[in-house]
């Protein structure tokens, strides 16, 4: 594997040179200036789905060129004459949904991160980061223009993206590239440098190069200062408390350091504005994880939150304000050079007296050193220190942790064909009560080929591991979690791929006394068309290590060491997205616990009005058929929503969420306004009600107003 990783980059003789623009350019969708006219051409694309054997049958034409502020980049999308296929104009769009072109960036040409930028064919932004070597993480949003023009035969994406926008280092004149075009209709999805079809076009490990005629200009004086204001009005019903008014001041601040090295810092931050969470039924022992969507802790996020396994994190930032305000905060993140990342944050939230609840400061310390072509070794320590406080002062509130470190070093393995990837993991907390058994090991190795899936992962989590920044739902386990999948490619016929995939999921108690277990069969069909489905059988093992009600809703509760076995029968179905109208169905059937049965029949439905209006709805009902005194239990949860998008910079959202389970109906509506690149204008109205008797539990309405200054 250490050799592979050394191997030379795969599509190195990919090149496309990038020249100084002769002319001033204009962002309109139109190619008449002389900077494009003399602009090298990348085309030629190469076809990635249905299958990657052969040249695209759609023809794409790039150009890229720049100036001392902005690089600019012009698509040229050909199809057949036929109507564009897109949800809405809503930014950072699904990416199957839509016709689309994309540009992947790697600024460092080390195959592991960047920057992607994009449009759909109606014109909706995407921008994100990238990170591990092939993800995108679209919170991520900063200042750039474009514009989509749409011809009988075509439809051309232009942009300018400032060169403050991106981190680079200064004097490379060689980034990695590669563009992504989607064009649902012809049901085909293609690369400029050739990406086999099993990774997706956003892999690093494939992108081409783009060279510079001459090093980029550095961004020169690089400070945006981002502030804010806001009013709003709240009133709980239910607690019959008195009306709140919100008024609030805070913002950002961006510095470059360096050209790819940032300084954030904010004070008194507000995240009313952030999309609300999609709610599900909860009928698991764990708690559920949540992704962050806050802005300020997104840029370079992956150094921090992507630190252990999904279910091992020893920081995961929404911790950081949940019961407490946060009150200022900064952090330093990027690149020092190729091979060195580095992120340092620091967060302090404000006491809460009603809780007792003190005031709290939040440290985190990450680094990552590159070693062979795109595996790398990171390290990270977490800090979180209450302030002016002594646990027990105060016998009627709840007693708080002085103090909760955690420290931990990983090898990320990524071999340079992307074919083997793997991480081995370590971990340590430090509390100020017990010191044993609080550490944690991991590992994982996968393969993956066009035909093969194999994978084998393991995890120890001590009794006493604890990661109060973290997200650890379980301790005191071993666990090991192999998988097998294969794939056949048919002649033809319907089906693109189809084939068998085996996961396997065992819990041993640090006795290695097994405590779980679940073994699944799936067979995946790959349609033609686009459409996927696939059918399973699992079979399932529990012993309770903790009382536990299985329907979560404050019934009785299994006793603690009850063992339970179940077999459960399913089948997905997701339609093919070239049509206006979309839709998946899941359904599940099969064992519970105390020897019950369950049904849980999931579904989604989508109608576009292009590409101003975007329905959608989303519903699942459980059904729980059990001794008593659980008896029958059902749980409806249902969430409509529509986006309206009268431009690609006025947008509309309503949101509601019926969970039966909870007992709550949650609605969110928020109009937001692009008056210019990254600056905004909100107007937020949530409410909650009880569905028996229909009353309302609280509300809220907030107006909010940020402005993106450039120094």
């Amino acid at each position: 594997m250490a050799i592979s990783s050394y191997a030379q980059k795969k599509n190195s003789n990919y090149t496309l040179h990038l020249h100084r623009s002769s002319s001033p350019i204009t962002i309109d969708g139109v190619m008449d200036e002389e900077g494009w006219k003399q602009a090298d051409v990348a085309g030629n694309f190469f076809m990635v789905l249905p299958m990657d054997t052969s040249h695209a049958n759609v023809r794409t034409e790039v150009r890229m060129t720049y100036d001392n502020e902005n690089l600019y980049l012009m698509a040229t999308c050909y199809h057949d004459g036929h109507k564009y296929m897109v949800e809405s104009l809503r930014r950072d769009f699904s990416f199957l949904k839509n016709d689309n072109f994309l540009l992947f960036m790697d600024p460092f040409d080390d195959q592991t991160n960047g920057f992607s930028f994009g449009a759909n064919a109606a014109g909706a932004q995407w921008d994100g980061t990238m990170y591990e070597g092939g993800k995108v993480d679209l919170s991520w949003d900063n200042k750039w223009t474009s514009v989509v023009k749409n011809y009988p035969d075509k439809w051309v994406f232009e942009a300018a993206i400032p060169f403050k926008s991106i981190r680079y280092k200064k004097g490379i004149t060689e980034w990695g590239i590669n563009f992504s075009r989607l064009d649902i209709t012809a049901a085909e999805k293609s690369s400029w440098a050739p990406v086999p079809r099993q990774f997706p076009t956003a892999s690093l490990a494939y992108t081409g190069t783009l060279v510079w005629d001459e090093p980029p200009p550095t961004a020169g004086s690089n400070v945006s200062i981002i502030p804010y204001a806001l009013g709003g009005i709240s009133k709980n019903y239910e607690k019959k408390q008195p009306t709140e008014y919100k008024k609030n001041i805070g913002g950002d601040v961006k510095i470059a350091v360096t050209s790819s090295l940032n300084l954030d810092l904010t004070v008194n931050p507000d995240f009313s504005q952030t999309d609300v969470d999609q709610q599900i039924v909860n009928l698991d022992r764990y708690e559920l994880f949540f992704p962050e969507k806050r802005q300020f802790f997104l840029e370079n996020a992956d150094l921090f939150a992507n630190f252990g396994y999904a279910n091992i994190r020893p920081f995961f930032s929404r911790r950081i304000g949940l019961n407490a305000p946060i009150r200022f905060g900064a952090r330093l993140s990027g690149k020092l050079n190729k091979d060195w990342r580095i992120g340092f944050m620091d967060m302090q939230t404000g006491s809460v007296a009603e809780t007792g609840l003190p005031a709290q400061n939040f440290g985190v310390i990450a680094l990552q050193r590159r070693v062979f072509a795109r595996s790398n070794i990171g390290f990270i320590f977490v800090n979180k220190q209450s302030l002016n406080y002594t646990p027990g002062a105060d016998s009627s509130k709840p007693v708080y942790s002085l103090y909760n470190r955690n420290a931990g070093l990983e090898y990320n393995l990524a071999s340079a064909n992307n074919q083997w990837t793997g991480k081995l993991l370590f971990l340590k907390s430090f509390n100020d009560g017990p010191n044993k058994k609080d550490w944690v090991h991991a590992a994982n190795l996968q393969y993956l080929t066009r035909k093969w899936l194999l994978l084998w992962q393991q995890e120890y989590v001590g009794n006493n591991y604890n990661a109060e920044v973290g997200y650890v739902p379980r301790r005191s386990y071993f666990r090991m979690y192999p998988q097998a999948g294969y794939l056949f490619f048919p002649k033809a016929g319907k089906f693109i791929s189809h084939g068998p995939k085996v996961i396997a999921s065992a819990y041993f108690n640090e006795s290695m006394h097994r405590t779980d277990d679940e073994y699944t069969f799936q067979y995946n069909f790959n349609f033609r068309d686009q459409s996927t489905a696939d059918i399973l059988v699992a079979h399932d093992f529990v012993q309770l290590l903790t009382p536990f009600d299985p329907t979560n809703s404050g019934k009785d509760s299994l006793a603690k060491g009850s063992q339970h076995n179940w077999v459960v029968y399913g089948a997905d179905y997701f339609s093919r997205p070239q049509q206006l109208f979309t839709y998946s169905l899941s359904a599940r059937f099969g064992g519970y616990y105390a020897n019950g049965k369950r049904t849980t029949i999931s579904g989604e439905l989508g109608y576009r009005f292009q590409p101003y209006v975007g329905i959608n709805i989303k519903a699942s009902y459980n059904k729980l058929d059990m001794p008593a005194p659980w008896n029958q239990t059902y749980f409806w949860l249902i969430g409509p929503r529509i986006d309206v998008t009268m431009t690609n910079k006025i947008f509309f959202t309503a949101f509601m969420q019926y969970n039966q389970q909870t007992k709550n109906i949650n609605l969110n509506t928020r109009f937001q306004w692009r008056y210019r690149p990254a600056s905004d204008f909100f107007l937020v109205y949530s409410d909650n009600y009880l569905p028996e008797p229909f009353s309302v539990r609280n509300r809220a309405v907030v107006l909010k107003f940020n402005y993106w200054w450039n120094l």
